[in-house]
């Protein structure tokens, strides 16, 4: 009696149990994709010319195999062109086939760090305090002298100091600062103090605001301030030597305020790499590209399975002579094929990343006003 292969020519799946994972066992897509394949596999094997030792369990473990893997490497590359768009959303978020909004958010809380180091944002108060400073006396105990505040020995960390109290802001109109309004030296003899009429206040653009206020503290620095300032431990040591008695404002903040918003930690959030909301693909949401990548994958997984499979024996004895199996070059030429699809597989995404997209446009723009340029204009005759 001949001896039947393994592989019987035919397999069946059960929505249950099928594979080790069941992963994507209750879909019918990859039930019937998974029978299909297998079938496929198996001559593409050198069934029926040849035997082949697998079974239909063995070619649905190694679909499933490949089909997760597709989908973690598509997920890496996702959660690294998507990762500071994901950062903070709730570890609950499933990002898995869904487009994910470009988002500054990361960018803002930055730049918060940033305007609360140099004044223009954040969200750490900049509080006041001032000292006396005395004829002759250069270093001066901020924590021990200021007068106006009191942070209960709290460390601070002075900003500014200022020979003059009143700070850009409240002085759009500054007389010292030549910016178009600043002409209007009267203002103060109505008793409007140092803020202008109302019926000055004009609409104008927010940054004409900024570029006022950077010119009156631009003023202040070269005509007005006295004195440049070294601070070590909160010891204030100001330059040149004072000549009368008088008071130093300044600005500062506490230590404690700025670590604390430097330093928050949120639970229940995407973090980082780890808890990136990005799960195993739908299988019926695979695209033909995609399946046809599983399908290469998955012969070379069973390639790889038949060689071990193989491998354990050498040869087999036959009456009279042997027979040599080739597990070997199977395993490595599986190796070989799966390396290459993951290469190939990674190339492609690379390529699609936010980075290359945006490069790939601007060369574009860039090659199409070269041929712009090329065009001869129009010659009018009158």
């Amino acid at each position: 009696m001949a001896q039947q292969p393994i592989w019987p020519g035919s397999a069946s799946f059960n929505s249950s149990g099928s594979t080790p994972w069941q992963l994507y066992d209750a879909e019918a897509g990859f039930a019937s994709a998974s029978v299909q394949f297998s079938e496929w596999c198996a001559k593409r094997l050198g069934y029926p010319i040849v035997s082949v030792e697998l079974q239909a369990a063995q070619f649905f473990a190694c679909y499933e195999e490949a089909t997760a893997e597709y989908a973690a490497q598509v997920n890496q590359f996702n959660i690294k062109d998507n990762l500071l768009v994901a950062q903070g959303q709730p570890t609950a978020s499933d990002f898995t086939h869904r487009n994910l909004k470009p988002s500054m958010a990361r960018t803002i809380e930055l730049s918060e760090q940033y305007g609360t180091e140099v004044g223009v944002g954040g969200d750490v108060q900049w509080k006041k305090g001032k000292v006396t400073i005395h004829s002759g006396s250069q270093t001066y105990d901020l924590n021990a002298l200021f007068s106006e505040v009191s942070e209960s020995g709290k460390g601070i960390e002075v900003k500014r100091v200022y020979y003059e109290a009143s700070p850009a802001i409240q002085r759009y109109f500054d007389p010292y600062a030549t910016t178009g309004y600043g002409s209007i030296n009267l203002i103060e003899g109505f008793g409007f103090g140092k803020y202008s009429p109302a019926v000055s206040f004009t609409l104008m653009p927010v940054y004409e605001d900024m570029l006022r206020i950077q010119a009156i503290e631009f003023n202040d620095q070269i005509r007005k301030s006295a004195f440049t300032f070294n601070i070590v431990n909160n010891k204030l040591r100001i330059f040149p030597k004072p000549v009368k008695t008088s008071k130093l404002h300044f600005e500062y903040i506490v230590k404690s305020e700025f670590d604390a918003s430097a330093t928050q930690v949120t639970d229940g959030v995407v973090a980082d790499y780890s808890n990136t909301g990005y799960d195993f693909h739908t299988y019926s949401k695979i695209n033909d590209v995609g399946k046809q990548w599983i399908r290469k994958y998955t012969l070379a997984l069973a390639k790889e399975l038949l060689g071990a499979i193989r491998e354990k024996f050498s040869s087999v004895p036959i009456p009279g002579s042997e027979v040599s199996l080739d597990g070997a070059a199977l395993r490595s030429e599986a190796q070989t094929e799966k390396d290459a699809l993951i290469e190939q597989l990674r190339d492609v995404l690379n390529d699609l990343s936010d980075k290359e997209r945006y490069q790939s446009e601007a060369d574009q723009s860039d090659a199409q006003q070269r041929v712009i340029s090329k065009v001869p204009l129009n010659i009018y005759i009158g």
